[in-house]
């Protein structure tokens, strides 16, 4: 096999991968404390269609940049492999809000701040809903960009790297939008009132949050590359998500 298509070796040492799991796995927990936080509205609409979205949604989408950043630079099965440290890290989150929430409040904490003033601002990621909606959509989105993105550097021949970071953003975030504000609204974490204005602001912000970025992605994986003296190719046969 040629150089420029050898298969990343699973046992290669890398000196920044740990440093991008990291920043992945902060960026992904950061999103849902926003999400549950608030709802940000610019006063932007497309018609009638108001542009409002979870604050989450200012962090997440760099969460998918770094996950393009892991595949194409350390292979899916690296990739896969954070993306599941990033579930144990979002479910690790959820029980400790859950155990806080139940914890009963200091009196002077409940004369000055009150239970309830947490409940509406962090109960979300302690609730069953938010927390059934975040894991469901972001095992769903996470998977569906990195295996689109290893399989389109093969179909590429590692060329026009922005076509798969966009193309795999484009169906990665559009699961992941849908997925998220589906069972979040049938979990009665969101209204109704807000589905399609939440899905179609979330899914624009995002995708336009990768195009913007993408300059700066391709100096990330450039740099990165060079560090890690190697541009491999993830191998095609090694693609089940539930493989540790």
């Amino acid at each position: 096999m040629p150089q420029e298509r050898m298969l990343i070796d699973p046992h290669h040492r890398f000196k920044n991968l740990d440093v991008i799991a990291v920043i992945f796995t902060l960026v992904l927990v950061l999103s849902n404390f926003a999400s549950s936080a608030k709802i940000v509205d610019w006063g932007v609409s497309i018609g009638k269609l108001p542009l409002a979205f979870d604050a989450g949604t200012l962090f997440f989408p760099v969460a998918y940049i770094f996950n393009d950043v892991l595949t194409e630079v350390y292979g899916y099965s690296k990739s896969r492999r954070v993306i599941w440290l990033g579930f144990g890290s979002l479910v690790f989150t959820f029980l400790m809000f859950l155990l806080i929430q139940k914890l009963p409040g200091e009196a002077y904490w409940l004369q000055t701040v009150g239970q309830d003033a947490f409940d509406k601002i962090l109960y979300g990621i302690s609730f069953g809903g938010l927390v059934l909606a975040s894991i469901s959509a972001y095992l769903v989105g996470s998977f569906s960009n990195a295996i689109l993105m290893a399989v389109m550097k093969h179909w590429t021949q590692g060329k026009h790297l922005w076509v798969r970071t966009i193309s795999s953003t484009i169906i990665g975030e559009f699961l992941d939008s849908l997925v998220f504000i589906l069972v979040a609204t049938l979990t009665k974490v969101f209204p109704w009132e807000l589905f399609w204005t939440l899905v179609i602001t979330n899914y624009i912000f995002k995708v336009l949050v990768e195009v913007v970025m993408t300059p700066i992605t391709y100096r990330v994986i450039g740099l990165l590359k060079k560090s890690e003296g190697m541009d491999g190719y993830s191998d095609l046969k090694d693609l089940n998500p539930l493989k540790l």
